[in-house]
């Protein structure tokens, strides 16, 4: 029997590489003859670097680099491929909401310069492609932040320049590109939401209080995201305030588009390419995947929603296991998924969940052996 194990990371507990070797141990000590093919996922944030570096035998770069808060340095990085020459910036290692206490969290302070570090140091390392993984954002800036790294300059009515924070979007009069520009190569945005850069499904609205945003300052956000796309349109021709996609990471993925030339992907069907994990499955008879919380989101562009999808092509069983399980029998059925528990009783803490993570997820995995698999 193939079981193919393909787990995100339970965020704040276990990251996927870790979860999908628990998982293999429990099921091969029950049956040794078990074929188990680990294959640690993401959906295009958090955990895509490790997901990627895994599949490709790649490396960590450790970079330094500016934090979501202008003041700070933070020890980050990027994923190399070095066959591939590619490059994986997440935008979480800089300029993500985990980098702060919660007292610090206020997207109209936060900045991505930190990630547009990142993305010119992973240029200058060689890269000929950067896959940028946005998930877990600190930040509503519309990607100013990177583009000031990278050369670009904002500044208000009387000309003066604006320090690329999101209080500051409002401010903005003009914007002028780099005197020597970075030669960029392709870059491919993955990100699982399809959110516009502004109104009330935008980045400020949808995202802004997630991250620290008071009412007022979701609306002033979202009146400079779209003062920033009034200027984009004036100076580049370029359209990006309705683009679906673009509100990602607090509107990074507009600022890529327009200052980067990016494209957008979406992140799971990326990840599931990039890995290969389409030739893992075959002739497998169960993938097993799963994430802190199954719920509703988790069947829109998620980890779990691209391999539910992945395994009704080739017919072979899902079952998922999550920290939480948020979603009727009814509706994970309509999934295609045949097995789904959480991996935390009911009368456990958050806490306690956090803490024994592994050994509730080896007690699951062993539950959906005795279920759903040996009988």
């Amino acid at each position: 029997m193939k079981i193919v194990l393909a787990f995100d990371s339970f965020k704040g507990s276990l990251p996927a590489d870790l979860a999908c070797r628990l998982a293999a141990q429990t099921l091969t000590e029950l049956n040794p003859k078990l074929d188990c093919i680990e294959m640690p996922m993401a959906d295009g944030g958090e955990g895509t670097a490790a997901a990627l570096i895994a599949a490709h035998d790649g490396e960590w770069i450790p970079h330094p680099a500016t934090g979501p808060l202008p003041s700070m340095i933070v020890d980050a990085g990027f994923g190399w491929l070095p066959e591939r020459k590619t490059a994986i910036v997440e935008m979480a290692a800089a300029s993500g909401l985990t980098l702060l206490r919660p007292d610090q969290r206020n997207p109209c302070e936060t900045t991505t310069l930190g990630t547009g570090e990142l993305i010119r140091a992973a240029v200058e390392y060689g890269a000929q492609r950067i896959l940028l993984a946005l998930g877990g954002s600190a930040t509503v800036d519309g990607g100013i932040g990177a583009a000031h790294a990278l050369g670009w300059r904002f500044r208000d009515s009387e000309k003066r320049e604006l320090a690329p924070i999101g209080a500051n979007l409002s401010a903005i009069a003009s914007l002028t590109p780099p005197p020597d520009p970075l030669a960029l190569p392709e870059i491919i945005i993955l990100a699982d939401v399809t959110n516009p850069l502004c109104g009330t499904r935008g980045a400020a609205h949808i995202f802004g209080p997630q991250k620290g945003a008071t009412p007022e300052q979701v609306n002033h956000l979202d009146a400079g995201l779209q003062r920033l796309a009034n200027a984009i349109q004036q100076t580049l021709q370029r359209d990006i305030r309705d683009l679906p996609g673009s509100g990602a990471a607090g509107g990074l993925a507009a600022g890529a588009i327009a200052f980067m030339n990016a494209t957008l992907q979406s992140g799971i069907d990326t990840i599931i390419r990039e890995t290969h994990l389409e030739e893992a499955i075959s002739g497998a008879d169960w993938i097993l995947t799963g994430e802190g919380s199954f719920d509703h989101q988790s069947l829109h562009g998620k980890v779990v929603s691209g391999i539910a999808a992945l395994a009704r092509k080739h017919s072979v069983a899902c079952a998922v296991l999550a920290g939480r399980v948020k979603l009727a029998p009814a509706e994970v059925r309509d999934a295609g998924i045949a097995y789904a528990a959480p991996i935390t009783p009911t009368h456990y803490t958050f806490d306690e969940a956090i803490r024994l993570a592994p050994e509730l997820l080896a007690r699951a995995t062993a539950q959906f052996w005795e279920a759903a698999v040996s009988p």
